[in-house]
């Protein structure tokens, strides 16, 4: 939805925004990849060096505890997020590089309501991760 932001969906949960959870706000707003909390605490230094990593951490999780963020494990041993509100997609993992590479497929999904009501069940949600190494350059 245009206008509506992490900011925004903070205020509308009642959440206190300190000057450094709005810098952190801004910095994963703009993110268009799945960063980890290093990461992010890279990108927010920048910004603000004040901020610590711990300021980081707790906001992160103040923020995954509120709907307002999804927290993704890959197999690497790194969690990292995103905004909750995108719209729907998958992701493909290069294993050899750790690149997310976000995808939607009208086929998988149709495949997966079949399966779901070949089992007696109506989909809500689900989530699918593909782990691969690329076999030839550049696709």
């Amino acid at each position: 939805m245009p206008g509506d932001t992490i900011i925004t969906r903070c205020e509308d949960r009642g959440l206190r925004l300190t000057e450094q959870r709005r810098v952190i706000a801004g910095v994963l707003q703009d993110a268009d990849d799945h960063p980890d909390v290093e990461e992010l605490y890279g990108r927010v230094t920048a910004v603000d060096p004040r901020i610590s990593l711990a300021t980081v951490y707790r906001t992160v999780k103040l923020f995954e505890e509120a709907g307002i963020l999804d927290k993704h494990e890959f197999g690497d041993g790194r969690a990292r997020y995103e905004t909750a509100d995108r719209e729907h997609h998958d992701h493909l993992i290069d294993m050899q590089t750790g690149e997310v590479i976000e995808f939607v497929d009208p086929e998988i999904e149709r495949l997966q309501e079949r399966i779901a009501e070949r089992l007696g069940y109506r989909l809500k949600g689900h989530k699918l991760e593909l782990y691969g190494v690329r076999v030839k350059p550049g696709g």
